[in-house]
């Protein structure tokens, strides 16, 4: 296999092992950024002379014996969220682009001091919203680039799929890690609230937004989490939990593994080649051991249909600096949704979706206290053409459907993990998703794992 399209985790064992060095392996990464970036379009900047750097540094430690980290030399893509250093960080907003963070987010300085090598800075939707603001040029789909990335973590998605990095961070609010990791086909973690750090990062809504990793196996993203998972003094909302070894060693098969389908969820408002590819997802889970048994979610509609509320009113006051000074330096669908949160979203609505969160949390975990995990589908349909994606919920909520199967556990705050499943006739990715009880990021690992293995996913874009 091309070196580029090598999983995060053998680059790690061979660069540890001296089999690969770490300069040689970037500058193979930089080159393939070269040859495709201009048709793909997923990085805002390419910080190539560093990336050297830190190669280099890594390959001198791995010569004088000393410990290496669990992401040596893998090479990363960092959401252009993320503070870095003295290199411009943007959030997707043109008013930014300038802008150099004096200090490293949380995420990335854990990243660095596990070895992980950044390429640059990928791109993403207006502060992590809808769409990408006009003056930026969105990434296109490797798989077909008439077809949705998914977003908000575009170039995330479009880097990791097309080979220009081995792994990279996504952030979810609303479906941002999972919609780019279907859409790419690629695996998603979005973990329990909390998990994560999310000191560094601009926001889009506190109380919603999980920052995870995305790579293209369940063992990568397993990697890159236990590099970046653990408390964090700088966070207010990072939990103190022991972070566990999500690298060791996983089940063979699912048995005494429990399963919960919720069949009129997962089946109602959905394309047929959804419910079709949640039905073979099913078998695989039931191949490999698992007990299937069907469930009841909680009612979430109004949390489904009133999200923008709640994203619009924290978004509002994370932008309170710029937002209505510089109301015309915004893009239409952000400034869409700040007016909405700054003037039409009221507190008593606020309020009530809060008591709707808690509700949903606490029943959903009576749900999960007598299954392993829940399997749902990810979108209500398969990667949507570019063309197709109407306005976004920021004027009333037509976009609603498609936060069917996401914005619940943003809500709860319950770890998710994406998995692609097969190409549907178009050759674009189907995938799935597992949600698991609060901090059960070790045991959705384990299960994604075996599943992963039975699925047998080997697919890739056809770019040369």
């Amino acid at each position: 296999m091309d070196l580029h399209y090598s999983s995060l985790s053998d680059i790690c064992r061979k660069t540890k092992s001296g089999e690969l060095r770490v300069v040689n392996v970037i500058e193979a990464m930089l080159q393939r950024i070269e040859d495709l970036e201009p048709a793909l379009g997923a990085y805002v900047t390419v910080t190539a002379d560093q990336a050297i750097q830190q190669a280099e540094a890594l390959d001198a430690r791995q010569r004088e014996g000393a410990p290496l980290g669990v992401l040596h030399g893998a090479p990363i893509g960092l959401k252009d969220l993320l503070w870095t250093r003295g290199i411009p960080t943007s959030g997707g907003m043109y008013m930014h682009r300038e802008w150099c963070p004096e200090k490293d987010a949380a995420v990335v300085q854990r990243l660095d001091e596990a070895g992980a090598v950044s390429l640059g800075k990928v791109k993403l939707t207006e502060g992590a919203y809808a769409e990408h603001h006009p003056e930026v040029t969105p990434p296109k789909n490797p798989w077909n680039v008439d077809h949705w990335t998914g977003v908000s973590s575009s170039g995330s998605g479009v880097a990791v799929a097309a080979g220009m990095a081995h792994g990279a961070i996504g952030t979810d609010t609303g479906g941002s890690i999972r919609f780019p990791s279907a859409c790419c086909g690629l695996v998603g973690m979005k973990p329990t609230y909390g998990r994560v750090s999310r000191y560094g990062g601009f926001a889009l809504a506190d109380s919603l937004d999980h920052f995870g990793p995305m790579a293209r196996s369940v063992e990568d993203v397993a990697r890159m989490l236990q590099a970046i998972a653990g408390f964090d003094p700088n966070d207010p909302t990072s939990l103190k939990a022991e972070v566990p070894n999500y690298l060791a060693p996983s089940a063979q098969d699912l048995t005494d593994t429990v399963v919960g389908v919720d069949w009129s969820y997962c089946e109602g408002g959905v394309e047929t080649s959804v419910q079709e590819s949640t039905r073979i997802a099913v078998e695989h889970c039931r191949d490999t051991g698992a007990q299937i048994v069907e469930i009841t979610l909680p009612e979430r509609q109004e949390l489904i249909e009133r999200w923008m509320v709640t994203c619009s009113v924290e978004c509002a006051f994370a932008h309170r600096s710029t937002y209505p000074s510089k109301a015309s330096e915004y893009g239409p669908s952000l400034r869409r949704l700040l007016e909405y949160g700054s003037e039409k979203a009221t507190a008593l609505e606020y309020a009530g979706l809060e008591r709707a969160r808690e509700r949903f949390r606490h029943e959903l975990d009576s749900v999960l206290s007598s299954v392993d995990v829940v399997l749902s589908p990810c979108m209500p349909m398969c990667p949507p053409r570019v063309d197709s994606m109407g306005q976004d919920a920021g004027d009333g909520g037509d976009a609603a459907p498609m936060l069917t199967f996401t914005a619940p556990f943003d809500y709860s705050g319950h770890p998710t993990l994406t998995l692609p499943l097969d190409l549907n006739t178009s050759g674009l990715p189907r995938s799935f998703q597992l949600i698991g009880p609060y901090l059960g990021e070790r045991r959705l690992i384990e299960i994604g794992s075996v599943i992963e293995s039975a699925i047998g996913f080997d697919h890739h874009p056809n770019l040369g």
